[in-house]
């Protein structure tokens, strides 16, 4: 197979090993900037343009969308979607997981268990969305966060009323969360691979660091999971329609808790922490899911 991987990052761990993996499974595995691409719209042949010149057909792409380019990143995926192109995770996905507050209204339909969330543009009373997620301490998070920035913990109401009067005088969407002790610092990330959990690690926040993220110095380790985390994880993928897809989870005492759900997975820390061979096994799934695909358009184009 001719496989694209869109990505700004070609020296980066994750995009090395989807090459190396890629490769190794006989397949040619083209590197693409996501941003230096540019589309040709039409109704009788759309095109996805790169360097001057149409690319070619690929059976499928790989998505690693950053966070500063969703919109444009979506939309270069949706292109490719309208030429037919199997895509790992869809644009309207990669969408609505990037978006905390669009994902977290459609995992609290469906019953998924989360941290109790306030969310308001310009409230008349700040004081009463604290109290009505529970109370400091209290996590406060830009919507536009990632890897664990834009999150800060308040650790008194005082304290919450001053971040988030600080935040909205800058015109931050924001979310106020209620604060996992229990938790201690830790949380779980499921790499969730066609609807199944493939690999978990738990990863533990830095001295003095609420924050478990390894991008702030936080460590991995290999965990066992329970039944309801693994259906948790699961579901949460389901709900997003996300077919490749990092899910953390908190430990509460009210059982696992989902806080984000990551369209873009990083492989380095859930490959060394549990030893698999997650590139592997993306590419196990893209095989059977394309060439389904191929199957069936090849056989649609004979009927015709």
């Amino acid at each position: 197979m001719r496989i694209g991987i869109l990505s700004r990052e070609p020296e980066c761990y994750s995009t090395r090993r989807l090459v190396e993996a890629g490769i190794a499974r006989g397949h040619q595995i083209d590197v693409i900037d996501t941003v230096h691409c540019y589309m040709d719209i039409t109704s009788s042949k759309p095109t996805v343009r790169y360097d001057g010149e149409a690319l070619p057909k690929y059976d499928a792409i790989i998505p690693r969308i950053g966070a500063n380019i969703t919109f444009y990143g979506t939309s270069v995926v949706r292109q490719f979607e309208m030429m037919g192109t199997f895509a790992v995770n869809s644009s309207v996905a990669i969408s609505q997981s990037r978006d905390k507050l669009w994902s977290l209204q459609l995992m609290s339909r469906k019953g998924v268990g989360m941290p109790r969330t306030g969310f308001a543009n310009e409230p008349d009373d700040i004081k009463d969305l604290i109290k009505n997620v529970g109370g400091a301490p209290v996590v406060i998070k830009l919507l536009e966060g990632t890897q664990g920035i834009g999150v800060v913990l308040a650790e008194t109401n005082k304290a919450a009323v001053s971040m988030i009067e600080a935040f909205m005088g800058i015109k931050a969407n924001i979310l106020v969360q209620e604060f996992i002790a229990e938790a201690g610092g830790a949380d779980i990330r499921c790499l969730v691979v066609d609807g199944k959990v493939i690999a978990a690690m738990k990863r533990q926040g830095a001295e003095g660091e609420f924050r478990s993220n390894l991008h702030r110095g936080g460590s991995a380790e290999l965990v066992k999971l329970t039944k309801e985390e693994r259906a948790t994880a699961v579901n949460a993928a389901k709900i997003m329609g996300l077919s490749v897809c990092g899910v953390d989870i908190l430990r509460s005492n009210r059982g696992p808790l989902v806080m984000e759900v990551n369209s873009s997975p990083g492989l380095e820390g859930i490959e060394s922490s549990t030893g698999k061979d997650v590139a592997g096994m993306i590419y196990e799934f893209i095989e059977k899911k394309a060439s389904k695909k191929a199957t069936r358009r090849i056989a649609q184009s004979e009927s015709e």
